[in-house]
């Protein structure tokens, strides 16, 4: 008997590892520490293997353990916290899981569960292919990165496969330090392997065989899950020198970063992984052709090289099938902060931002009105209560003067303080600043002082006004995202402020 408890952070950091304990107690079963399925206010979560299928009851506290093994949990008995298949769940029920089909699934060292249950099968197609036929089918995918700027993957790919150099890297961007969100964690935690593989892949498609995985700090968990996947790839040969018998090459390495926000910029990851302070730098070139120790890189983040071998597995079509307009595939959306049910969704692009937020999401956790939505992190838009049916896919959020980002979104409610949410982006552009661009690096720190200043009603429809000119000024003058997207929550928020 199997009994699935997770060993995901964020249902460690309710109890799990003490439920796990106590059930371990149970010496006719195994326990086994998967990924989190991504219903967050269920956690921890637990899942009992019985001949009707897996028997879900949450959230379990150390407390219950005893009722539950009383009520019959090996056998999926009656309980007040039984929920039955969770994949009937409604809110799990209506999603469509590509990336993250095997999360909460599988034992995550598991490889032999990973194969069981389809992994390996975008490697295994890939090895037979061309490297030119592996980087059209993800150009014909659509696929595009999920790091933010949403730049079609294939062309990255075919840009760097055409480049001539006697050595290239695939870098793999997993500093997730936008605020609400958690997909990389929880993807690496509860599948790694399916970065492995695609990693992998993008090594085949452009001629690369090291890689490396740039996996922030506060990730203690995940750094230690990913370093003993690649051991376990290892040793059954899907990575190194033969991959799989094919005379083929690629082997990953994990660096951890030291907790700057900048260096989920490419560039200043680059700089980080060669050792150096994370700073941006100016492009031309492109790290395509000239990036990590000045050879051509692919950089993709986490979600993007996972979304990989169900591409390569079941062809560009069905990848294509996904999704609307440009934004083809499935985008993996977090609900964070002031929201009922906060979690994991995965669902094809185009779905509205109010189904999210209010049928998924289930309102605030407070009960009051929602006040505003910040979607794409600390650098994205504040949407009001009246624009919540802008359609989550990249051009239509451009459009609505947002973006979609990494997918992170972030629910206040109507005690939303628009011009302290302004001062909060302002101050947090100055304090993560890399300092290398003056608008940045200044526009940010006067930012702040403007702020203050209509704050207090200090000559408010100048000081408005300035506040505009530094925001059009460190749009248009900085070096990178950072700088360039402040003015989006700064304006917006201030919009919503205006309106109250």
């Amino acid at each position: 008997m199997r009994i699935y408890v997770p060993a995901d952070s964020a249902a460690r950091s309710v109890g799990a590892d003490e439920v796990a304990a106590l059930l371990a107690e149970l010496h006719d079963a195994e326990i086994v520490r998967n990924g989190s399925r991504g219903l967050l206010w269920l956690e921890p979560l637990v899942e009992v293997e019985t001949p009707n299928g897996r028997i879900a009851y949450g959230p379990v506290t150390p407390a219950d353990v005893e009722s539950l093994i009383a009520a019959g949990l090996t056998e999926g008995g009656d309980h007040a916290l039984r929920i039955g298949d969770i994949e009937r769940h409604p809110w799990f029920a209506a999603q469509d899981r590509v990336t993250f089909a095997r999360v909460g699934l599988i034992d995550p060292l598991s490889i032999e569960d990973f194969e069981a249950h389809g992994g390996f099968a975008g490697l295994r197609k890939a090895l037979s292919m061309p490297a030119t036929d592996i980087v059209e089918e993800v150009l014909a995918s659509g696929l595009r990165g999920r790091g933010g700027a949403g730049f079609p993957a294939g062309i990255k790919w075919r840009t760097v496969l055409n480049a001539q150099a006697d050595e290239k890297f695939i870098a793999c961007n997993a500093d997730e330090g936008d605020s609400g969100t958690f997909a990389d964690r929880m993807l690496i935690e509860g599948d790694p392997f399916t970065l492995i593989e695609g990693m992998t892949i993008a090594g085949l498609a452009v001629g690369a065989s090291r890689g490396f995985v740039y996996l922030r700090s506060e990730y203690p968990a995940a750094v230690e899950t990913l370093r003993a996947a690649i051991d376990t790839a290892h040793f059954h040969d899907w990575l190194g020198d033969d991959i799989a018998g094919s005379g083929r090459a690629f082997d990953i390495e994990v660096r951890v970063g030291a907790g700057a926000y900048v260096c989920g910029e490419e560039t200043s990851m680059l700089e980080s992984l060669e050792g150096k302070r994370g700073m941006v730098r100016a492009k031309p070139p492109l790290p395509a052709l000239k990036g990590l120790y000045g050879k051509p890189t692919v950089i993709n983040n986490v979600l993007t090289l996972a979304s990989v071998p169900m591409v390569l597995a079941d062809g560009a079509a069905a990848y294509q099938a996904r999704g609307v307009e440009r934004s083809r595939g499935t985008q993996v959306f977090q609900l964070a902060g002031n929201i009922r049910h906060g979690g994991i969704l995965e669902m094809p692009f185009g779905v509205p931002l109010r189904a999210l937020v209010e049928e998924f999401g289930g309102g605030t956790r407070s009960g009051r009105a929602i006040g505003a939505v910040q979607v794409g992190g600390p650098l994205g838009a504040y949407f009001g209560p009246d624009a919540l049916d802008v359609v989550t896919d990249y051009e239509a959020m451009l459009a609505a003067g947002g973006m979609l980002g990494h997918g992170g979104i972030v629910v206040f409610d109507d005690s939303f303080d628009g011009t302290r949410q302004a001062r909060f982006a302002m101050e947090f552009c100055a304090i993560e600043s890399c300092g290398k661009c003056t608008p940045c690096r200044i526009g940010s720190t006067r930012g702040v002082e403007t702020i203050d200043r209509i704050a207090n009603g200090e000559d408010v429809d100048a000081n408005r006004r300035l506040l505009d000119d530094l925001c059009t000024l460190m749009t248009d003058g900085s070096l990178c995202a950072l700088g360039g997207l402040t003015p989006l929550p700064v304006r917006s928020a201030m919009k919503l402020a205006g309106t109250r």
